[in-house]
């Protein structure tokens, strides 16, 4: 029977899987794959928010957030697990907060460096069989690039194969990150893919500690605890929405029913006064 593991779609388990500095090698593959750049051709990543080790995994810890510079590249990485609305516009707000950060005062715009931001996202948001959408800015008709400094890249772990599949590594990662069961990371370690095989190790052993388990545990129950408030809102929400239109229809109809009753009594020459007392 195959047992069940700490999560790495966990946002406080995949920052320990990537953002602890015992496991740069792991990043640094996972972003070569990912974002198809050569492995060796990355020659620097630096994490600007690499706090949250395991003695600070906790439920207060709210949003993940992995910002990295990556060679000359600005690259932050979310996981989201549950769609709270508007998430397009949230991609696209993130990112631009991104691309003006770097910029310092007295800079030229050709300072702005190429900001990339990764969505790994726990819910269906295309309608498209790909697990993996790609978006830059280009020209409506003739499809041409205005700049390379944007690309905003979305992961739906809804679409991703339980078989893996060797010759797909950014599938791979995506098949690692939504793995559930140590059965699941077995089949990953039959891959042969180096990276991939630390990572499962990593995961099993945050698995085998039970101060991790337990603040994953805490802080998956508090995933849940918000998304079933979040729901029951939105359901509040649109019982009150039905019950304020049926009021406003009934009023709209009392005033147009009246409205047709005073034309009717006008057109058969009924006096005015008497059209007063009936309407009333």
């Amino acid at each position: 029977m195959a047992r069940n593991i700490v999560k790495a779609k966990l946002d406080i388990i995949f920052k320990k899987l990537f953002a602890d500095a015992k496991n740069e090698n792991i990043l640094r593959a996972f972003i070569s794959d990912i974002l198809d750049i050569p492995y060796n051709d990355i020659k620097k990543i630096e994490i600007d928010s690499p706090e949250m080790v395991p003695d600070t995994m906790d439920e207060k810890f709210s949003r993940l957030d992995v910002r990295l510079t990556v060679n000359d590249k600005l690259v932050n990485i979310e996981i989201q697990l549950n769609n709270e609305g508007f998430y397009e516009d949230r991609s696209m707000y993130y990112w631009a907060r991104l691309f003006t950060s770097d910029l310092k005062s007295g800079e030229d715009y050709s300072e702005l460096k190429q900001c990339i931001t990764i969505n790994i996202i726990n819910f269906n948001m295309f309608e498209c069989q790909e697990y993996h959408s790609s978006f830059s800015i280009r020209e409506d008709d003739r499809y041409e690039k205005l700049t390379d400094k944007c690309a905003i890249h979305f992961f739906e772990l809804k679409k991703i194969n339980k078989q893996p599949n060797p010759k797909d590594k950014k599938e791979l990662w995506m098949q690692l990150i939504n793995a559930e069961s140590e059965e699941e990371l077995d089949m990953l370690n039959k891959t042969d893919v180096p990276a991939i095989r630390q990572a499962v190790v990593v995961i099993k052993e945050m698995s085998a500690d039970e101060k991790v388990r337990a603040a994953a545990e805490r802080r998956e129950a508090m995933l849940h605890d918000k998304a079933t408030a979040l729901r029951y809102a939105r359901e509040e929400g649109e019982k009150i929405g039905e019950k304020r239109g049926r009021e406003e229809g009934e009023k709209i109809g009392e005033k147009r029913g009246r409205e047709a009753m005073i034309a009717k009594m006008r057109s058969m020459g009924i006096d005015e006064d008497v059209i007063k007392k009936l309407s009333e």
